[in-house]
Parts: C-alpha cells; structure tokens; sequence
C-alpha cells in the first residue's frame, strides 16, 4: 500500500528502497533561518553521524572547538558528523558521503533560498542514487517575520510549501502571536492538514523531524516499548532500519518533554484490517502527529510490512517476516490525545478470522 500525499513530489507511485541512507531536504526561503537549524542539527547529535550538504560551509559557522579537520569542500566534527559543499553536482557530492570509510547515519541536503525543493527530492527518487539512498522528507523553514503575503506570489516560495513534509514557522519570537495565526491560516490554504511546528532560532527536538533511532531492528523496538510508553522513544523514523544495527542508540526522551511533544507506542498480537487503517491514516490521524513508524501486520496479507509517516508523506512497504507477526506503531507529535489515539488504532484490530496465515483475504 502506498501513500496519497497532497504534494506532486511525493513517493506515489515510486518504490522507495528498503535499505539506504535516509535523506532530509531543508528548503525555505532566503533568511529563513536553514542555517541555524543546519547548526542545530550538527551540534545536536548523540551517537548519529550526519552529513549536510550545502552550497557553501563557509557560511554555516561551525563552532571552532567542533571541528577536527577541514579540507577543501568538507568539514569534519568531533561528533563524528561532516559537512561537505555540493559545489556543482549534487549526485556527485551525494556520493562523496557514501564512499566515506566512518559509516555515515543521516544525510541532509540544504536547498538554496530560492530553489524549488521538487529537481532536488527528484534527485534522490529518480537517479542511480534511487538504490542508496531513500528521501525521509522535505522540511521547510519560514521566516515568520519577513514572510509577507506577497511572498505567496512567487512561486519558488508557494513550491517551498506545497512540496514541504513539515513546516518550521520560524522566528516567532519577533511576531505578534495573532500574525503567526494569519501565517499559519494561509499556509493550511496552500497545503490543507499540514504539520506546522513553531520555532525560534529553528530550535526543534530533532526527532520531529529526523529518522534516526526511533527503533533499530525488531528486537530494539520490542525491548523498549513496554517500558517507555508515553515518553520515550525519542528519535525519528527512517524507512527501514534492519540493515543498521545502531545499539549505542539511547532514547533521551527529554528532547521530546518540551512543549508538549510526546510519543505513543501501540502493539497488537492480532493483525489489522487494512481499510481500517488506511482510513485512520486518512480521516482520523490529526495534524499534531508530526511522525510515525511501524512494523505492521495486515490480517488481508502474510507480509510484514513496514510504515513511515513523516508529515502527511507515508510508506507502507513489503517486507518478509522474521519472527511471529504482531504489530508495532510509535507516534511522535505534540498535544497528543493518547486515549483517543489507542482507541482508534485498536479499533483498526481485527477479530480472528479464518483468512490469517493463509495468505490474502477477500
């Protein structure tokens, strides 16, 4: 089963790979604050090495005490993370990053201020690089400040939002609160449902909007779950992870207790009904979930199947299983109603039938 995201750039109709390197796109318009949320991101790592790729690093900044080695278009980080420039092929500088010898976790492309984001998030759907890497989503950072309406004009700020899995409203801090609201009004015009966070100084728990640790295999996941149910689990989703086996990931679920983010664990023995959950996905699932991963197990299918959400962007790919079937789902957002979310996945649980273990039901 495949997504039906609202944007034209999304993975519909696109096998995404099971296995490779999760990519993030930052797009945004000029001042919108992507340097300082490249900075965050680079600083802010604990056992995940990360590469960003920008036009120029120069302009990032990086704290002097964090850099081991520079050389000519790459900035090594005593945090195990790199920044490398893309200079004039993208594809190229892409491959740079997965030839390094230190293992690489997380890859994230900043697009310049006035790119459409859509050539790049083709880049990594519809290249050789189709194989190796796998695009997570697209996050988009506005100026609350400066973004005036006319803005919605242009077109590569319209695209910035229309293609954007989650949108940063930034710089809150410089605005009326009732100007944020008018913002954020004519953003859900362009792009209905979307997941908007707020921020200033692009500061955002990074599992709101990177793949990584959320769960590393099975295994990982099923250890943990009982034990921190409503708070831990703090990292993000990544596609498929079975192929990493990253057990010095710890869950800091303080990066997740501000404002009001927390995440949600659900399991089930018994399979789900497919249209039930599609419809929860469709209908029920609110905007304040702003991620989710799972492993799920489809009474109308003998596969094990694995799901990603990043804003309104899903996956729900074929997978073999490895052990007995059962479901897991973890949802990461902010204000979340956790009753009404378990009642409504429970009610996704089929009753026993007479179709499971033999194959597709009716």
């Amino acid at each position: 089963m495949q997504s039906t995201p609202t944007q034209a750039a999304s993975s519909q109709g696109i096998d995404l790979p099971k296995q490779g390197l999760p990519v993030t796109i930052i797009t945004g318009f000029l001042g919108s604050g992507k340097t300082t949320l490249l900075n965050h991101i680079l600083t802010n790592q604990q056992g995940i090495k990360t590469a960003v790729l920008v036009n120029e690093f120069g302009e990032i900044g990086i704290d002097n005490e964090l850099i081991v080695t520079t050389g000519e278009d790459m900035v090594e980080l005593n945090n195990g993370c790199v920044c490398c420039t893309i200079n004039n092929d993208l594809v190229e500088a892409v491959y740079k990053v997965l030839e390094r010898q230190d293992k690489i976790d997380y890859l994230v492309v900043e697009t310049t201020g006035l790119a459409d984001p859509l050539p790049v998030a083709l880049t990594f759907l519809g290249t050789e690089l189709r194989d190796m890497t796998r695009l997570d989503s697209i996050v988009t950072v506005v100026d609350s400040e400066n973004f005036s309406l006319d803005l919605f004009n242009s077109e590569a700020a319209y695209s910035q939002i229309a293609y954007g899995d989650i949108i940063l409203l930034n710089k809150i801090d410089l605005v009326d609160e009732a100007d944020v609201d008018a913002l954020e009004l004519r953003i859900r015009d362009i792009k209905a449902g979307s997941r908007i966070l707020r921020t200033t100084n692009a500061q955002v728990p990074l599992p709101l909007i990177l793949s990584v640790g959320l769960f590393e295999t099975d295994k990982h996941f099923s250890s943990d779950a009982h034990d921190h149910d409503h708070h831990d689990h703090a990292h993000d989703h990544d596609h498929d992870h079975d192929h990493h086996d990253h057990e010095h990931h710890d869950h800091h679920s303080h990066h997740l207790e501000n404002d009001g983010f927390t995440s949600l664990s659900f399991q089930s023995e018994k399979p789900l009904a497919i249209r039930k959950f599609q419809n929860f996905l469709d209908n029920q699932l609110p905007s304040n979930v702003f991620r989710a991963k799972g492993i799920l197990w489809f009474d109308e299918s003998p596969n094990r199947h694995i799901f990603h959400l990043s804003g309104k962007r899903f996956t729900i790919e074929d997978d073999e299983w490895k052990g007995e079937p059962k479901n897991q789902i973890v949802l990461i957002g902010q204000g979340l109603d956790h009753d009404t979310l378990r009642e409504q996945l429970q009610k996704c649980v089929c009753f026993p039938s007479t179709n499971r273990g033999k194959g597709f039901g009716k």
